[in-house]
């Protein structure tokens, strides 16, 4: 069923303080996001783009208003509780790869597993198997400097689908790729989506990008300007 919602938020608000002044990154912003669903979120730079996805993640704490993930509160959970939880239900994608530089592609997918306490035969069968699907097969003991950007994102994708996550949270997961490679990686994130059945949030300040997701959310000055418009594709 694709009709519950795996992600809400509750008239959200994040503020910094800088020097005596505060800002506000993020202004009351209410939005829900259905399972399986493939979300898009633009805006200029500075609009609150990457805040709404750290949020959504449990990687930052809001001033007002809280998220729901899978229908719990992420606000009031100890910091153990929340580890646990994103664990379980997130994975990250981001800009910038963040791959151990001393470990193989198939080590980068195996960690969050040897994290988790996940046998080794086990570590290392889901990871080969994943490694398979972002076609990266013949690469598992390459290093990521042996690899090309492309190929590094690919071991991003099935390093955050390792823990089988419900929902994959991606910041600009093809903003440091060329036009062609980037659509390669776009590619691989919507095919595997729809085979895991993954709701997926991606910011990203690309059109071309945001044209693949199901809806589209756009933020301004902090503000959700519409709560996302539906596209129609072919």
């Amino acid at each position: 069923m694709l009709n519950s919602y795996v992600l809400q938020t509750d008239h959200l608000t994040r503020a910094y303080r800088m020097g005596k002044d505060e800002v506000t990154a993020l202004c009351d912003v209410s939005l829900q996001i259905v399972s399986g669903e493939f979300v898009a979120i633009m805006g200029p730079s500075g609009s609150g783009k990457s805040t709404l996805l750290n949020l959504l993640g449990g990687l930052d704490t809001p001033t007002r208003g809280e998220v729901l993930l899978n229908g719990q509160s992420l606000a009031g959970l100890k910091e153990n509780e929340s580890a646990e939880l994103r664990r379980h239900t997130l994975g990250f994608i981001f800009q910038g790869y963040d791959l151990f530089p001393v470990l193989t592609a198939l080590e980068n997918v195996m960690f969050p597993l040897l994290v988790a306490g996940v046998p080794l035969q086990e570590r290392v069968e889901r990871a080969q198997s994943l490694l398979a699907k972002v076609g990266l097969s013949d690469k598992a003991q390459h290093f990521p400097d042996e690899l090309s950007g492309g190929q590094q994102q690919r071991v991003g994708i099935a390093r955050a689908l390792a823990s089988r996550p419900l929902v994959l949270l991606a910041d600009e997961p093809t903003g440091n790729l060329d036009s062609a490679t980037a659509a390669e990686i776009l590619d691989v994130l919507t095919h595997l989506g729809e085979e895991e059945g993954l709701t997926l949030v991606m910011v990203t300040h690309d059109p071309e990008s945001a044209r693949r997701a199901k809806r589209i959310l756009h933020l301004k000055d902090g503000h959700l300007q519409v709560q996302g418009d539906t596209l129609q594709h072919d």
